[in-house]
């Protein structure tokens, strides 16, 4: 699937919203890539999770940070025949829980669903390296960044879509007075 294909899939999805929102890093935006509309079909989740994983050589295992980069993960680790694993946050912190291990020299690959600000992945890669593994790529279905991100690994998204995003006191929308929903997994 190309990534005019996938975008075309987003919106017949009802994947692609408008509005005003604030996003998991905090900024606002007046576009949402809802991933989980996309990732509620299997073979759909399927295709993409094989797209991502054709990108990187086989790595020891795959890793993705609760709750959204969860079956796009499962998906790149079952395309690799490789464990997955994912981080849920404790407090504020993400860790490994549920008798998770990492083990030292592990070859990991972080994937995503989406990356607006790269701070959930790397937060995760953190994880990872604390364990001892070493960094071997990191992926997601949408990069909607305005700024290049870097890892220091190769990066693969599968749509780049950098949208319009603010500060919550410098965001158009606020100042219009329209309100501002909290789609994501963090409320």
């Amino acid at each position: 699937m190309d990534p005019r294909e996938l975008l075309d899939l987003f919106r017949e999805k009802k994947a692609y919203l408008e509005g005003h929102f604030q996003l998991t890093s905090g900024l606002h935006s007046s576009n949402y890539m809802q991933c989980a509309r996309i990732l509620q079909y299997p073979s759909i989740a399927e295709k993409l999770g094989q797209q991502i994983a054709a990108g990187f050589a086989a790595p020891d295992l795959v890793m993705s940070p609760a709750l959204g980069g969860i079956i796009i993960g499962h998906e790149v680790a079952r395309a690799l025949g490789v464990p997955f694993l994912f981080c849920e946050r404790e407090g504020k912190v993400f860790r490994l829980r549920r008798g998770f291990e990492i083990q030292k020299g592990q070859r990991v690959i972080v994937v995503e669903d989406v990356v607006t600000t790269g701070g959930s992945t790397k937060e995760t890669i953190a994880v990872a390296e604390q364990a001892g593994a070493v960094l071997a790529g990191t992926g997601c279905i949408v990069d909607r960044s305005l700024a290049a991100l870097d890892f220091s690994v190769p990066f693969l998204s599968l749509l780049k879509l950098p949208l319009a995003q603010y500060q919550p006191g410098n965001c158009p929308l606020c100042n219009q007075g329209v309100p501002v929903i909290k789609p994501g997994s963090r409320k």
